[in-house]
């Protein structure tokens, strides 16, 4: 039997030609060459393509990459979303969805200049500083929902604020929300502002200058790389600040940062005004919670706020066209 290395002959001295010859390929080598040749083309076309749920860069939830991702790194924030004018039976069938026996009242057009914020008697920390408001003068019954930190990630509270175009403002601290900010990329799609509550969430009366500007102006920078926004309000943690902190967040790009007349719950409303009613231009705090820290939801706080200031007359708006 004659031995066949690698197919070619090789040449002897004195030129004479191998004794080894090339094989001509049998037809069942050939059919294998096809296949394999084809598989290799297939593959290397699905290289150009994208799998489901990643073309993208987000996942089947609709949820963003962190930065870093291959497909992240030219990401630009969408546009918030365009809210159609509902019909008022559109309107009455959305809120009835939701569990609210009317309609939430819809805030008149804001004012074209926006009104001189003020800081209240018990949080004024001296002249000079930017304004810590806990409400925005108006006469109009209206009041602005703020929500803060960004722990509780909420899908179907998305689809409550898009469903009945809700106006609200969330207040991240990037220890809360870093597990996903891509759903925080998907509220400020529906038209939610977006804003400044520090790094870690400290006492920043408590803390040296440094570490205030590390608190404030890091988390300016993380949302807007996150969020491609650059916020212009900011709220201390607590509620504590002195005069330092309203300083340097005035530094890291701040012009307000507000407080609040109330918090809500889940199940109820607190009020700093006596008579336990709203007042024109309050702000309401509340925060990203669920049932272990609430016994409800985000959907369930939504409800109470809403039947409160419908009750007593109030609309909600968006405080960034106040503030």
């Amino acid at each position: 039997m004659r031995l066949i290395r690698n197919g070619f002959g090789r040449r002897h001295g004195g030129g004479a030609r191998s004794s080894i010859r090339r094989r001509t390929p049998r037809p069942l080598t050939l059919v294998l060459i096809a296949v394999l040749l084809l598989a290799v083309g297939a593959a290397c076309a699905s290289r150009n393509g994208s799998l489901p749920g990643t073309g993208d860069g987000r996942d089947a939830a609709g949820l963003g990459q962190r930065p870093g991702h291959p497909h992240q790194q030219a990401r630009e924030q969408p546009p918030p979303v365009p809210k159609a004018k509902l019909t008022p039976e559109q309107r009455l069938s959305a809120s009835q969805r939701w569990g609210l026996d009317q309609p939430p009242l819809v805030a008149p057009p804001p004012p074209k200049e926006k009104p001189e914020l003020s800081t209240p008697e018990w949080a004024d920390k001296g002249s000079g500083l930017i304004p810590a408001p806990a409400s925005v003068p108006t006469t109009e019954k209206i009041a602005f929902l703020t929500i803060d930190d960004g722990a509780a990630k909420d899908r179907e509270f998305l689809d409550m604020v898009r469903e009945l175009q809700v106006p609200l403002s969330a207040f991240l601290t990037d220890e809360s929300a870093a597990e996903d900010y891509g759903y925080f990329r998907d509220l400020h799609a529906l038209g939610v502002s977006i804003q400044n509550h520090t790094l870690r969430h400290p006492q920043l009366n408590h803390v040296s200058e440094d570490e205030k500007y590390n608190e404030i102006c890091g988390q300016q920078e993380i949302l807007e790389r996150e969020i491609g926004v650059t916020p212009t309000l900011f709220r201390p943690p607590f509620g504590d600040f002195d005069a330092d902190t309203l300083a340097v967040a005035e530094d890291c790009g701040i012009q307000a940062a507000p407080l609040w007349n109330e918090e809500a719950f889940a199940d109820r409303i607190d009020f700093r005004h006596d008579d336990q009613q709203f007042h024109p231009g309050d702000i309401i705090l509340t925060h990203f919670n669920g049932p272990r820290a609430w016994g409800g939801t985000m959907c369930d706080m939504l409800r109470t706020v809403l039947r409160k200031l419908t009750e007593q007359g109030y609309a909600l708006a968006r405080l960034e066209d106040y503030a």
